[in-house]
């Protein structure tokens, strides 16, 4: 039998969810809230209880919220009724399962559907790593199976995933669509493809985060502060894993990559090693973290945590600092400095663009003024400390030198070969690169133990992080300072390695070109990847939204530097990418990149 021409004409009300566990509570939770009649199945007595005494609870704190009446809970209650039998879901309009993650478990499951529900009945299955076309092939009527993918907690977050396979009805796909508007949701449609949208682009940045752990790269806490402080995620990568489950992870990237191939969805080893050893994350009080007790949130020290106020050694006396550039970067470093109570040098290839430099500080503590972050004469100050220069030359006394110049590595060698002509014995110099081997502009000097990586983010004033980045041929005292410097000025450092990319660009920049790729293959469109991505994943831009505003250019070149590194053909730059910076289309600076901006 068909399914009705349109959706308006086939209305959901009555929902079986099949399986209580958390994720099928909540589902019920919302449904029953939204006037549903939702019809709970779990075939442990267990579940069900714990499902029906989770909703009294939650409703119960609606009530004393005052955000429902005692006679609306009366009614959500009322609306939700548990089985333990499959039969119960005969009269569903929709059967929503969220059984465990095995095929043949749910296989099994829309068999045994096909057999009771009525012949229009939707099937959905709420996986978010198994093939929904597989599993619509072992209906008897295919074009009724579809996947819809909440995201946990369901009752608070609010994308949902309609995961449509080539046999779905458009009329089936309409249908829930609408049901979930009327949930109160964000439904975005996409196709079936390993991980959907949402855990497609998430997994595999978990996954490399854990590789990037796993190599002794850098330390959990810092690979963590690096993606919050660096990207504005709510979470580090490795304590959402534990929050997921790293069992749960990694049988999410397990079914990806049997079906992708792609190396950036097999899993690290180390997630089968914790997984095999019971370490699962929150819920068995460890896994990437040590947690107070199973099911806790609250980390607490452990054998890796670091020492509270550990010192590295003994850093070099910085007073002076001397910053190289005139741009964005340079100008907010300088200001970052002067703000801390340093003494800068600001020197550009002319007293002009020094000066022009200078003036731009002017205007942004102005601003910083205007919104009551600080006061006149802090501004006043800050602005004092700041002394441009034309040439390099006024770098004679500096401390620390540090370069914003462009990201092209012929330049940067050559400033620091001047650099190292110019600045004292015992100056620390540093570079601001965030993709080039910090060692090839160490090596032009004739001190390399004096040469750092110090990765501040853009806008530097606003930005708390800075990625530091040692060489092996790195001083220890060198290391030490600039960590100390970094506090001084209210930035938290975050050790790494001299490799490309550093943490955030090599952890960024693949989730960013795989975003890429599922708009090149018609996957999705760019509004429901980013919705996908700010809804579900918790992210303050989509990944489109943060192309535009970084620059394709710049992305682009990013990206090639990271494929040249890690020679990963998962990690090659998506074709639709070069068109576009071909094209001259590289985001909100030109007017245009994956959308079109209003000129100013």
């Amino acid at each position: 039998m068909d399914l009705p021409s349109t959706s308006s004409q086939y209305t959901l009300q009555t929902i079986a969810v099949v399986g209580l566990g958390t994720m099928g509570t909540g589902i019920a939770e919302v449904l029953a809230r939204a006037g549903r009649e939702v019809i709970g199945i779990d075939i442990s007595d267990t579940a069900t209880r714990r499902a029906t005494a989770s909703l009294a609870a939650a409703t119960a704190r609606s009530v004393t919220r005052e955000r429902i009446t005692e006679q609306e809970r009366e009614g959500v209650l009322a609306r939700f009724r548990t089985f333990t039998e499959l039969t119960a879901a005969a009269d569903a309009d929709l059967v929503i399962e969220v059984v465990p993650e095995d095929y043949e478990l749910k296989q099994r499951l829309f068999r045994e559907l096909d057999a009771i529900v009525r012949p229009d009945t939707i099937l959905a299955t709420g996986t978010n790593a198994l093939s929904v076309t597989r599993l619509a092939a072992e209906s008897q009527r295919p074009e009724r199976v579809l996947g819809l993918h909440f995201f946990n907690p369901a009752p608070a977050m609010k994308l949902v995933e309609v995961v449509s396979s080539v046999l779905t009805a458009p009329t089936a796909v309409d249908a829930v669509t609408v049901l979930a508007r009327e949930l109160g949701k964000e439904p975005v449609s996409v196709g079936d493809r390993p991980g959907f949208v949402a855990d497609g682009l998430l997994f595999g940045y978990l996954n490399q985060a854990a590789a990037m752990y796993e190599s002794k790269y850098a330390s959990r806490e810092d690979i963590d502060a690096a993606m919050r402080l660096g990207c504005g995620l709510p979470m580090g990568p490795l304590a959402l894993l534990d929050l997921i489950g790293v069992d749960t992870a990694r049988t999410v990237l397990e079914a990806m990559y049997s079906s992708s191939g792609d190396r950036l969805h097999a899993p690290a080893p180390i997630l089968g090693h914790l997984a095999e050893a019971g370490l699962t994350g929150q819920k068995s009080g460890r896994g990437f973290y040590t947690y107070e007790e199973p099911g806790s949130s609250t980390i607490v020290r452990d054998a890796q945590t670091p020492l509270d106020g550990a010192r590295l050694g003994e850093g070099r006396p910085v007073s002076s600092v001397g910053v190289a550039g005139s741009g964005t970067m340079a100008s907010g470093i300088a200001q970052v400095f002067a703000q801390a109570g340093f003494a800068v040098v600001l020197a550009a290839r002319s007293q002009e663009k020094a000066d022009a430099a200078k003036a731009a500080i002017g205007k942004s503590l102005g601003r910083a003024v205007s919104k009551g972050r600080l006061t006149e004469d802090g501004a006043a100050q800050t602005l004092a400390l700041i002394t441009p220069a034309g040439s390099l030359d006024a770098f004679a006394d500096v401390d620390l030198a540090v370069e914003a110049v462009a990201e092209d590595l012929a330049v940067k060698q050559e400033l620091f070969a001047a650099l190292d002509k110019v600045c004292k014995p015992g100056a620390v110099l540093a570079t601001t690169t965030s993709s080039l081997p910090v060692i090839a502009v160490a090596r032009v000097t004739s001190r390399p133990q004096d040469v750092i990586g110090m990765h501040f983010f853009n806008p530097a004033p606003a930005m708390k992080l800075v990625e530091v980045v040692r060489t092996v041929l790195t001083s220890d005292d060198v290391h030490a300072t600039v960590r100390e410097i970094c506090t001084k000025v209210r930035k938290h450092p975050v050790d790494c390695g001299d490799r490309a990319g550093f943490i955030v660009n090599a952890l960024l920049f693949p989730y960013l070109n795989n975003a890429v790729k599922m708009v090149e293959q018609h996957y999705a469109s760019l509004d429901d990847i980013d919705a996908a991505m700010k809804l579900g994943g918790g992210y303050p831009m989509g990944p489109f939204e943060l192309l535009d505003v970084v620059g394709l250019d710049v992305s682009l070149a990013i990206e090639k530097v990271l494929h040249k590194e890690f020679r990963d053909p998962g990690l090659a730059p998506s074709p639709l990418l070069e068109h576009l910076v071909a094209a001259g289309c590289l985001g909100r600076k030109t007017g245009r990149g994956f959308r079109e901006y209003a000129r100013r």
